[in-house]
């Protein structure tokens, strides 16, 4: 059985037993509710949860802030809007992971999976995702500022009208990806990997480079 409390500062207020076959459903919407518990896991901001099993946890505007997460099962959990600014989710497994509109900014996400997350409209700024697998993930509008994405994989990502002003892009593979209407001005692209990636006359590339050159295909 899969195990959810609700905490408040005086103690739990609830508690309900969920079957191991059951998708976790984690709602974090009451203001009383200061953290959850989900299955043994404390759910609360600089909350401890290196190698923790998560999968398909809905964490809708869950606030964990500095949170460890370090090797975490993430797969198909639901972090919308939620605050992952400054968790350490190093390696952790996020694939197919709703992260839509979430803030993790300063997050450090190197080597993380999250081949096919959403992460539309997510604020990015500064993030660590050196070697990150981000194929086939939905980034469309997402604040990539100052990111690291050295070495990572972005093919056939979705990165339309994405902001990657200052991102460091160096040796990171963009195959495929679309970038129609993205800023990439004072991006970092050496060694990038953009043969067929996709762009429009609205792509804002660095200055002095050659997007025709390095094999992006225009519409």
């Amino acid at each position: 059985m899969l195990q959810l409390r609700l905490l408040h500062s005086y103690g739990p207020i609830a508690q309900t037993d969920f079957t191991v076959d059951q998708m976790i459903k984690v709602h974090l919407l009451a203001r009383s509710v200061e953290a959850v518990e989900v299955n043994g896991y404390t759910i609360k901001p600089g909350a401890k949860l290196e190698g923790a099993n998560l999968e398909g946890a809905n964490l809708t505007r869950a606030n964990l802030k500095w949170a460890k997460l370090t090797g975490a099962n993430l797969d198909r959990a639901n972090f919308t809007m939620a605050n992952l600014e400054r968790a350490k989710l190093v390696g952790a497994k996020l694939v197919g992971a709703n992260l839509r509109e979430a803030l993790l900014s300063w997050a450090d996400l190197r080597w993380a999976k999250l081949e096919g997350a959403n992460l539309g409209g997510a604020n990015l700024t500064r993030a660590h995702l050196i070697r990150a697998n981000l194929s086939r993930t939905d980034l469309e509008g997402a604040d990539l500022s100052r990111a690291n994405l050295r070495g990572a994989d972005l093919t056939r990502a979705n990165l339309r009208g994405a902001n990657l002003t200052r991102a460091h892009l160096t040796r990171t593979d963009l195959t495929r990806t679309d970038l129609e209407g993205a800023d990439l001005s004072r991006a970092k692209l050496r060694g990038a990997n953009l043969d067929r990636a996709v762009a429009d006359r609205n792509t804002i590339w660095p200055e002095g480079f050659d997007p025709k050159a390095a094999g992006v295909i225009f519409y």
